[in-house]
């Protein structure tokens, strides 16, 4: 595997762990988060690059891993996906820049197993 899809079974292995330790507060966040993520004003594209943007300017590795799947799996283009991160870049400076970094290799990676 590589390593972006090593990070979203990270993601997975934390939520299941959090499900048996916390579940009562997993089980508001997941309500919160399907509430929110349900195609509304925006779609699920939409909200999956805005995501995007978010996890770079959050500098969150495991995120970005997330939403780029999330993004591609919902239709976006990679042009799209780098378009939303720079939006980020542009609110967040050089240090944001640096997380292209991983925006470009999950997209390297998640787009060779589509």
């Amino acid at each position: 595997m590589g390593t972006y899809t090593d990070k979203l079974g990270e993601i997975k292995a934390l939520v299941e762990r959090l499900q048996k330790e916390a579940p009562e507060q997993m089980e508001a966040f997941h309500k919160f988060m399907f509430a929110v993520e349900k195609p509304g004003a925006l779609d699920t594209k939409a909200k999956e690059l805005v995501n995007v943007g978010l996890a770079v300017a959050a500098q969150c590795e495991w995120c970005i891993a997330l939403h780029v799947k999330g993004a591609l799996d919902a239709g976006a283009k990679r042009e799209e996906i780098v378009d939303a991160a720079m939006q980020a870049v542009l609110m967040h400076g050089g240090p944001a820049l640096m997380y292209m970094i991983p925006v470009e290799k999950a997209l390297d990676e998640f787009a060779a197993k589509q």
